[in-house]
């Protein structure tokens, strides 16, 4: 009976002992994958920034800077506003003296629709 017990014991310690083998093969087998994952994250990350810089390299390339194309818009429409400033001022005494005509020549006439 007591080389049974012996024997159990030894089975429960041998199976504890694989128990914490297979927790510890389970703790390894999360690190890697934690630390490839960590890796993998770091390794987009490096791909993401190397893309945008030649994105950036491209855009200034062929496009100009933001400054550039900015600038270049604010002088076209200055030059628009500036030419708009000047049809209005060479417009500007015909247009009041028009109105001034629709509005004080008044001559009374029957509408159309009325009968």
């Amino acid at each position: 009976m007591a080389s049974q017990t012996q024997g159990i014991q030894q089975l429960l310690a041998a199976e504890k002992k694989a128990a914490e083998k297979v927790s510890e093969a389970r703790k390894r087998k999360a690190r890697r994958l934690k630390q490839a994952k960590e890796e993998a994250q770091a390794e987009i990350e490096r791909y993401r920034q190397e893309r945008e810089r030649q994105f950036k390299e491209f855009e200034a390339k062929h496009m100009g800077s933001r400054e550039d194309v900015a600038a270049s818009i604010d002088a076209d429409t200055n030059q628009k506003i500036e030419a708009m400033k000047h049809h209005v001022a060479s417009n500007k005494e015909q247009v009041i003296k028009r109105l001034l005509e629709i509005v004080c020549d008044i001559k009374p006439e029957l509408h159309p629709n009325y009968r």
